[in-house]
């Protein structure tokens, strides 16, 4: 029944149907009839107000629409199309500089708004045409411009680390609490931000990586902006690359650095954010009424999403388990060859799989606290897993046929560009994303080390 549940919900999900109500509606029809027949015991849901009553009062949820709200504000202010404009002007006179430039943008926006969707649409109607327009490669331009937007997934503050944080709290609690420890460890969403950081950078310093070796292996995918159209004074490219990267930078290290530095939690971070975005918009004249309702309105859709799924996904996981899914799935993980190793490998690749037909935020919400508790009780560091599966979700994005940033970019891109040649473009840095995913495998301290040295 439980292996029933959850092929009844990814069945209704491709049929079109929200996911919240998917998620909820299958799972109640499932404990119906398990109950009619026996096999349901529908005490089980009595927990779900309490379930509900604890996300409405978490305090570390407030951040998600505190960072939504920063991200839509940010979006308004015009901030990537002033970002681009300068990027080029300073990369654009080597091959491959375009490409640079929007990688690096989409590195910014990331740790600005770490909304993939609004990144992606933005760099596609800002970068798109122009990159066209100097004879770039489609396939190449699009694949950056997709996998750059992504990169809102791992690098802090991430929507999606402060889920996968909230998640993976309860699972790594309930796992000790099964393991006999009773003064539990607790693991936070600052620890994520600060554990993704180093994957972070690596991850967009292999994407440049990969630039840099197509215009030396195919120098004509890539093309240089001609001379002629490059700003010919240093001085006042210099003058505008500090007022334009200034601003944003600095929101950064107000919203990282707080958490860095003990100062804030991630939620009084995202406060923070969202109170400079509102400067940074008004600085840059781009903040009315109208613009600030219109802000608010994107907010509390996002957000709304966001906690309807909630329900939804606490409605599965009651039935889940009052249909013994949690030890299923604990028989089957734990008996799997090799282990500790074996289990994570067939988690990761689940997860990678799924990716390709559902969402990071249904992912998170209804695979996580499944196998989350299994893999901690192994003895797995929570802060090197939650990346590991933030790494994993972000290839979610642009794994065909259903990645959502494919999605965002062929509803904005020229007719000319072909949906083949999207997927094309994204093959590279899926791989990428893999050999990432490898490494911090291999290497867990690239995850683990930088939130030893900041917290002990």
């Amino acid at each position: 029944m439980p292996l029933f549940l959850f092929i009844g919900v990814v069945a209704v999900l491709l049929l079109g149907y929200p996911v919240a109500l998917s998620l909820g509606g299958t799972a109640l029809a499932f404990a119906l009839a398990g109950e009619a027949l026996g096999w349901f015991d529908p005490s089980f849901l009595e927990a779900l107000p309490n379930r509900l009553y604890g996300v409405i009062t978490n305090e570390t949820l407030i951040a998600v629409p505190l960072f939504v709200f920063m991200g839509v504000m940010l979006e308004r202010s015009r901030i990537a199309e002033h970002l681009l404009d300068t990027m080029a002007m300073l990369f654009g006179s080597v091959r491959g500089g375009l490409g640079i430039s929007v990688t690096l943008v989409g590195m910014l926006l990331a740790a600005s708004t770490g909304i993939v969707g609004a990144t992606v649409v933005t760099m596609g109607l800002l970068s798109l045409p122009v990159m066209l327009r100097r004879n770039y490669d489609p396939a190449v331009a699009a694949g950056t411009i997709c996998a750059s937007g992504t990169l809102g997934q791992i690098i802090p503050p991430s929507i999606v680390l402060v889920l996968l944080g909230d998640v993976l709290s309860s699972a790594y609690q309930q796992a000790q609490l099964e393991m006999g420890v009773w003064s539990p460890d607790t693991v936070s969403v600052g620890d994520l931000f600060v554990g993704a950081l180093v994957p972070g950078m690596l991850l967009v310093g292999l994407y440049l990586l990969y630039q840099v070796g197509l215009a030396i292996t195919r120098p004509q995918a890539v093309p240089a902006i001609p001379a002629d159209e490059r700003p010919a004074d240093r001085g006042e490219l210099a003058r505008r690359v500090v007022s334009v990267l200034l601003p944003p930078l600095l929101l950064v290290v107000a919203v990282l650095g707080s958490i860095l530095g003990g100062l804030a939690t991630p939620t009084e971070a995202a406060s923070v954010g969202a109170v400079g975005a509102i400067v940074l918009a008004a600085t840059r004249r781009q903040l009315s009424l109208k613009i600030l309702r219109e802000v608010v309105r994107q907010t509390a859709t996002v957000t709304s999403m966001v906690f309807l799924i909630f329900v939804g996904a606490a409605i599965f996981s009651l039935v889940f388990r009052g249909f013994h899914g949690d030890d299923l799935v604990t028989e089957f993980l734990t008996g799997l060859p090799g282990g500790v190793v074996g289990a994570v490998v067939v988690v990761m690749l689940v997860m990678f799989l799924l990716g390709f037909i559902l969402d990071f935020i249904e992912i998170t919400f209804v695979v996580v606290p499944i196998v989350g508790p299994v893999l901690l009780a192994m003895g797995l560091d929570p802060v090197w897993l939650g990346v590991m599966i933030a790494l994993n979700l972000q290839t979610s994005f642009l794994t065909p046929p259903f990645g959502f940033s494919l999605f965002y970019l062929r509803g904005v891109a020229p007719a000319g560009v072909g949906t083949a040649q999207i997927y094309r473009g994204v093959l590279p840095y899926i791989l990428i994303q893999l050999v990432m995913l490898a490494m911090l495998a291999l290497w867990p301290a690239l995850a683990t080390w930088l939130p030893g040295m900041i917290y002990g």
